[in-house]
């Protein structure tokens, strides 16, 4: 199956057009085992292409067996692309999609997505914030935005699995003539591993946010500035949080705490407790 445009089908080869897709090896920005993404340029625009071979019963067994869930192909991201596209959160636009084989085992897929242009991502953009802090009004719009995205997904049974600021990309088209946090646009990209259930367990939301704390923890953000997300992503006030979820943000502390003294090898840079 291949729900390609037919000018993509003739650019990468007519008939032979699945198996040039999956063997294309210009422009590779990323290769992991049987995944590889790469860019190419069709008509002076850019797009990029998630390609997934047969992983094999191995693989799917290793995985399983070290507790990991394995991404088997394209399909999921798909999937994930049109959830957040009904949610209104800005993210890829799919230019096609194909899968065969027989899956889990010996499925073969790919995505193509049009390039995304203007952006930067949120780790590239407030990395030397420690040195020159921004102003105050557009760091609280960047956090505010960033915890209505994580908000919207985990109250509609969505989780990242790995959410941190690398994976947000900001519009500077659209960032130029921003006067609010309504006019920023942040699009969310790399759900190749996001899960869509109809509510998102606990301790996956946990793991997004302490990822995305963690992710955030090098970039000159305060005590206070924690506390603003929390009361964006909860939508109540501080005083409640405090008395009616201190039990979920101490474990969303601790956890992303913990991811940067392992990763970082120093103490914590923010410090809180929670009852």
């Amino acid at each position: 199956m291949m729900e390609l445009p037919s000018e993509f089908i003739e650019f990468f080869g007519g008939r032979d057009a699945f198996d040039n897709i999956l063997a294309w090896d210009d422009e590779i920005f990323r290769a992991h085992k049987n995944r590889r993404t790469y860019r190419f340029v069709k008509d002076g625009k850019g797009y990029f292409v998630k390609a997934h071979r047969a992983v094999g019963w191995k693989e799917i067994l290793k995985n399983l067996s070290s507790l990991r869930l394995p991404v088997l192909g394209a399909q999921n991201e798909v999937r994930a692309i049109k959830r957040l596209e009904a949610l209104r959160i800005d993210t890829m636009k799919i230019v096609g999609f194909g899968k065969r084989g027989v899956p889990p085992a010996w499925l073969e897929s790919f995505i193509i997505t049009h390039e995304l242009t203007r952006v930067v991502s949120l780790e590239a953009y407030c990395g030397n914030w420690r040195v020159e802090p921004p102003e105050p009004f557009l760091k609280f719009a960047l956090v505010k935005k960033v915890a209505r995205v994580a908000r919207t997904l985990h109250r509609n049974g969505l989780n990242h699995r790995d959410f941190y600021l690398c994976h947000f990309f900001l519009d500077l088209s659209r960032f130029a003539m921003s006067s609010g946090v309504d006019d920023l646009k942040l699009y969310l990209i790399d759900l190749h591993r996001m899960q869509v259930r109809n509510r998102t367990p606990l301790r996956w939301v946990v793991k997004d946010v302490a990822g995305l704390l963690f992710s955030s923890m090098e970039i000159g953000l305060t005590r206070r500035d924690l506390f603003r997300f929390m009361k964006w992503y909860s939508n109540k006030p501080l005083r409640t949080i405090l008395q009616e979820e201190s039990l979920f943000w101490g474990r969303v502390y601790e956890q992303a705490a913990g991811l940067y003294r392992k990763h970082y090898h120093r103490p914590v840079p923010i410090h809180c407790s929670f009852p």
